[in-house]
């Protein structure tokens, strides 16, 4: 298959700071991007699904702030997740 990911949700947290949250899945690849729909990203905190132990951590290759609103993800092929997204 491919990687995936879903948006489920996006609000505005204060002002002009938004965050943005959903769902990724690496399936039979080891990573991929979650284009989060914001300008800039500050902080991106993922987390692991499923009823099988991870092999190893799923990690954004960034250094935040992020000056556009891609995240790269490295993961363990097959592993699932969640994602959020915080910033403008």
């Amino acid at each position: 298959m491919a990687w995936s990911y879903t948006i489920e949700n996006e609000t505005i947290l204060h002002g002009n700071i938004k965050i943005v949250f959903g769902t990724w899945n690496a399936d039979s690849v080891t990573g991929g991007d979650i284009s989060t729909g914001l300008s800039r990203v500050d902080v991106c905190l993922l987390g692991h699904t499923g009823s099988a132990t991870e092999a190893a951590v799923a990690a954004t290759n960034e250094t935040f702030p992020l000056a556009s609103g891609d995240v790269t993800v490295i993961a363990t092929s097959g592993d699932t997740g969640t994602f959020i997204a915080i910033g403008q």
